[in-house]
């Protein structure tokens, strides 16, 4: 050996073992890969020493509060090996399922993973240096102040199929060839947990502002702002493999109480106590199953007052004691802006309880007044947020909250503009919705709640689930567009570790109650909505023909001294629409009552294994090539294949059935029966939706439908 040769040899051989973890150092970077679960690894890569516990966070804790996974969540030591060859510059890490290859690449120095499955097959690796080329699979950029912008680049195949990610609105499901904001928006959660088709998921472990895309040539992450790249992995034999690791990683959703199972009602706005139980009295009256009733926002004095207004509400109690004689549960809306002129501003601002401006004034929205979002990643601020909604609603009788605004909503979505405690928003940005919907699950478990909680949300991030937090799809249009993404919406969410989603029945934004075409719309999301993981009605009604409307259709609404309260929108109850969209209502809310059994077997496997409700037909049937594009049918749970009509004036639509000839689907409607693989047109007015039963497991829907 010359002296060159031993000179590369002793420069290269910077592998060392930790435990059962591989740590590899070079040109200023600190790469450590732990084994992570049962099946998984963790892989993270800084410019300062990285211990098991993770980079200290900007408080100097040891275990950042920035991770997706679970502080306990470990491998079995005794499934974990490491073995580094010197000579060939290469260290392996096997966990399970899973095998990681490091290897160190000549002259260049730096340090190449690949990921392998249990039979050695290839899942996806980083990208190569690509010789003269000098590509980076690991950038850690600078920024000014001492933090970096990552990117992390992966060779992937251009076959593979993608499903996860969240909540976007477009009506894709396979996401390769798409690119994809790593930030919330209304309507928008950014979940960034893929699953691949070739048998693994992946983790971008990290809240940062950023970008994923899935190129055909690549798979490229990036974080604006963060201290360092994190990622975990993890191989199974089927996507219920992947979600149950997923789960079991993140934190599992809590039990969904039965309450959860009914039909929800909901408008914009009931604006006092009297119309509420009004409202409530008549879904009795005329015998129309209902199991919540919903409060929604601004029924306080001031934004941020966390309080029901005395001259509309004047005896909250006395209306929750009477909505729970009747058997139904009472949702209040809950929002995270404290307005300039709360009685809890002061205070707030005072104790540093406020998101903060990093320029200007401290002002994050303008909606009905000036106000700033309460920092829900202060464990001081939630303590406070929860303190009044104790002792202003839940003492009070009310049962569930409706978190809205959580992404937050900043406007505009500047991004750069506001800093957490627990660091600045294009860094720790989209960790929020995740702690505001903890800090009402933990509290409502302390007071004894825990198995009866179900918190309305409009975002989540990665470990959401475990906080009991249903993820409504955002203020949508009322329109057949629109209301196709949403199925999409719902099969992504579930891929993304997230089984609890409904959406605004007949979409939020407007919606004319006297215009034919607006009922066939509502019609049809109904049918959906009945088939959905919760079946729930809102959104922001016009009506043009009532008295006393204004311009839009709404009712404006004014205290007793004339001053301005927010609107309210037009009716939006089942009777609302007319003698035949009632009838549609009751059919499909009986259809509901009907489900129960099989809706409570979905919710316990969500919650025991991680199981999402709305599933693509991929899910099922992976070995299918045509299921894994269907954007337009799901599957709720194994057994039903939903196919709601998504196009203006159909009568009959055409549905995919997966499987292959041993493979029986029924139509529930008719009793007729068809094999796996084919494609059957059937009819579809305006009162029915096609449902296909998997090999005879109707669940008690043949001829009810």
């Amino acid at each position: 050996m010359t002296d060159r040769e031993e000179v590369i040899d002793m420069v290269l051989s910077t592998f060392s073992v930790e435990g059962n973890s591989l740590l590899w150092t070079g040109k200023g970077e600190y790469l450590r890969i732990d084994p992570c679960g049962p099946d998984g690894v963790r892989v993270r890569s800084s410019r300062t020493p990285i211990d098991a516990e993770g980079p200290n966070d900007p408080n100097g804790n040891r275990r950042s509060p920035l991770s997706a996974l679970l502080p306990d969540f470990v491998a079995e030591p005794q499934r974990a090996t490491v073995s580094i060859d010197e000579t060939a510059h290469t260290a392996t890490l096997v966990n399970g399922g899973i095998t990681v290859r490091a290897e160190v690449e000549m002259y260049t120095y730096s340090c190449r993973l690949s990921f392998f499955d249990a039979g050695g097959e290839l899942l996806f690796a980083e990208q190569s240096r690509g010789g003269a080329l000098q590509r980076r699979s690991r950038h850690l950029k600078p920024r000014l102040g001492g933090d970096f912008s990552a990117e992390v680049t992966f060779e992937a195949d251009p076959e593979e199929r993608l499903y996860g990610m969240g909540e976007y609105q477009q009506n894709i499901l396979n996401l390769k060839g798409c690119e994809l904001e790593l930030a919330h928006r209304n309507s928008q959660a950014s979940i960034p947990f893929v699953v691949s088709s070739k048998g693994y998921g992946f983790l971008w472990n990290n809240p940062a502002i950023g970008s994923v895309a899935f190129a055909r040539n690549h798979t490229r992450w990036s974080a604006e702002s963060t201290k360092a790249i994190d990622y975990w992995v993890t191989a199974g034999d089927s996507y219920a493999d992947i979600m149950r690791r997923y789960a079991d990683a993140t934190g599992h959703a809590p039990n969904m109480p039965e309450w959860g199972l009914g039909f929800w009602q909901c408008k914009l706005r009931y604006w006092n106590q009297r119309q509420l139980l009004e409202t409530a009295r008549e879904f009795k009256r005329r015998n129309i199953p209902i199991d919540v009733i919903v409060i929604d926002f601004f029924h306080w004095p001031h934004m941020g007052d966390f309080r029901f207004e005395d001259e509309f509400w004047p005896d909250p109690k006395a209306m929750c004691d009477e909505l729970h004689d009747m058997g139904i549960k009472l949702m209040v809306s809950v929002w995270p802006q404290i307005g300039l002129d709360s009685e809890n501003h002061a205070e707030m601002n005072a104790r540093n309880l406020l998101v903060a401006s990093e320029r200007g004034q401290n002002i994050g929205m303008m909606f009905e007044g000036p106000s700033q979002f309460y920092d829900a990643t202060n464990p001081e601020a939630r303590d406070y947020v929860w303190d009044k909604c104790r002792a202003n609603y839940a003492d009070k009788g009310v049962d569930a909250f409706w978190l809205d605004e959580d992404e937050p909503e900043f406007a505009p979505y500047d991004f750069d503009g506001f800093r957490y405690q627990a660091g600045p928003v294009l860094q720790a940005g989209n960790i929020y919705p995740r702690e505001h919907c903890r800090g009402f699950y933990e509290h409502m478990v302390a007071e004894g709640r825990e198995g009866d909680i179900v918190n309305l949300t409009r975002c989540a991030w990665a470990g959401t689930q475990r906080y009991g937090a249903l993820v409504w799809s955002g203020d949508v249009h009322p329109t057949f567009a629109d209301f196709a993404r949403q199925i999409t919406c719902g099969i992504h969410l579930g891929m993304a570790g997230i089984p609890w989603f409904t959406t605004d029945m007949g979409g939020f934004l407007d919606g004319d109650i006297n215009s034919p075409a607006y009922r066939e719309l509502l019609a049809r999301w109904c049918a959906f909505s009945c088939f959905s993981p919760v079946m729930r009605n809102h959104g922001d009604r016009s009506d043009h023909e009532a008295p006393g409307r204004n311009e839009y259709g709404k009712e404006d609404v004014r205290a007793a001294d004339g001053s301005h309260r927010c609107h309210s929108g037009a009716d939006n109850e089942p009777w609302s629409y007319g003698e035949d969209m009632e009838r549609i209502f009751r059919k499909y809310i009986a259809i509901r009552e009907s489900l129960r059994p099989y809706l409570r077997e979905l919710f316990d496997e969500a919650h025991e294994s991680g199981q999402p409700l709305m599933r693509g037909l991929f899910y099922e049937f992976p070995d299918d090539g045509r299921a894994g594009d269907v954007a337009d049918e799901y599957l709720l749970g194994p057994d039903l294949l939903v196919a709601p009509v998504t196009t203006a004036g159909a009568t009959e639509r055409e549905v995919y059935l997966p499987g292959g000839p041993d493979v029986n689907w029924t139509d529930v409607r008719t009793g007729e029966t068809h094999a796996g693989g084919s494609t059957v047109s059937v009819p579809a007015p305006i009162d029915e939706i096609p449902v296909f039963a998997r090999d005879g497991r109707d669940h008690g829907l043949n001829g009810r439908m």
